[in-house]
């Protein structure tokens, strides 16, 4: 048995201590599922497969989907769950990166105290990796998220952005689009006024009654009235925020006088301040970056945070983790319940241990 396997199988036991279930979901997943929460961009990271039975699969690309979908089809109680394993991702950008590698994580839901969960789970993984004093990051996608719910424009231009806060360049063109700070693409204006013609045979899966339903929503979006610079000044403020996590709070107090929607969500964030402190964290040096967690798993929509080695750019976080509320509605048939979970990598613990 390899060291990193060792230290997975103790820091799930470790785990089982603090109160979890192990579990052991499929390696084999549905793709479909994955694709309709991830959406085709997780298809150029994961590994798929199909058969005549069960159609597209995919190697898993992480736990807490399928640990999620178990828990939600046994009902919405609260729990704490463990498990350890591999996991498998492409790295087509990055060939130095592992395409499997062993993942422990540690998942709770419950609806008593999200606050509390937060800091249960986040002081149980600084614990588990103090001996390395790694740096840790935190952030709250579900701030950001209140605040392009507040915007003053149309639900379908909420639904885009809020579709793309995990994509900061297309999040950030479609901001400048939708404020008018940059024109219509060419080739959309020239189609809303009407300048394209031809006369080729329908292609593709679309049918003339969509494809007209498209350019009519292009045509009601053109119509509709610039975000007012105000607001964008306001919305890049806020994912400026970058401090320690009480100059955080003081700085999105102060933004939501002009973003009232985020005052409930900086609210929470207050409540889990205090949570952590209880738990021994020290809060005045944590950091804390409203932008933060943008490029993780689409899922979180809440508090977010990872745990990276300093004098290491080379690694990805250690461990990371954070509150994913909507996930537990999507797949729950009618039911919900508050979770929030964390991942450690064993092998990188082993790798720095072995460097000190």
């Amino acid at each position: 048995m390899t060291n990193a396997r060792q230290r997975a199988y103790a820091l799930r036991d470790r785990f089982v201590a603090a109160g979890a279930q192990a579990v052991e979901p499929p390696i084999l997943q549905p793709a479909d599922l994955l694709l309709d929460l991830y959406g085709e961009d997780i298809r150029a990271r994961a590994y798929v497969t199909s058969d005549a039975l069960r159609g597209e699969q995919m190697l898993r690309p992480d736990f807490t989907v399928p640990v999620v979908q178990m828990h939600m089809e046994h009902g919405a109680e609260p729990a704490r769950y463990t498990y350890a394993g591999e996991v498998f991702r492409r790295q087509e950008d990055d060939p130095e990166r592992a395409n499997e590698y062993l993942q422990v994580g540690y998942e709770v839901f419950d609806r008593v105290d999200p606050a509390a969960a937060d800091a249960d789970v986040f002081a149980l993984i600084a614990d588990t990796t103090s001996g390395l004093n790694l740096r840790a990051a935190t952030g709250d996608i579900g701030i950001l998220m209140a605040a392009v719910d507040g915007l003053q424009t149309s639900d379908r231009r909420k639904t885009a952005l809020r579709r793309h806060i995990w994509r900061p360049r297309r999040f950030r063109a479609l901001l400048d689009r939708f404020s008018g700070r940059t024109p219509q693409p060419d080739t959309r204006a020239a189609l809303l006024d009407g300048r394209v013609e031809t006369d080729v045979p329908l292609t593709g899966l679309r049918s003339q009654a969509e494809i007209d339903a498209r350019i009519a929503a292009l045509h009601a979006d053109a119509a509709e009235p610039p975000i007012s610079g105000a607001q964008i000044d306001s919305l890049d403020a806020l994912l400026q925020v970058r401090e320690t996590l009480p100059f955080a709070l003081a700085q999105l107090h102060d933004l939501s006088v002009d973003l009232p929607a985020i005052r409930t969500a900086v609210k929470r964030l207050d409540a889990r301040a205090n949570a952590l402190k209880d738990r021994g964290i020290d809060v005045d040096t944590l950091e804390f970056e409203a932008n933060y967690g943008r490029t993780s798993m689409e899922y979180y929509d809440g508090f977010v945070f990872g745990f990276y080695a300093e004098g290491r750019p080379d690694l990805p976080p250690v461990a990371s983790g954070g509150r994913y509320d909507a996930l537990t509605r999507r797949l729950g048939q009618g039911q919900e319940i508050p979770a929030v979970g964390a991942v450690i990598r064993p092998g990188l613990l082993v790798e720095l241990e072995g460097g000190q």
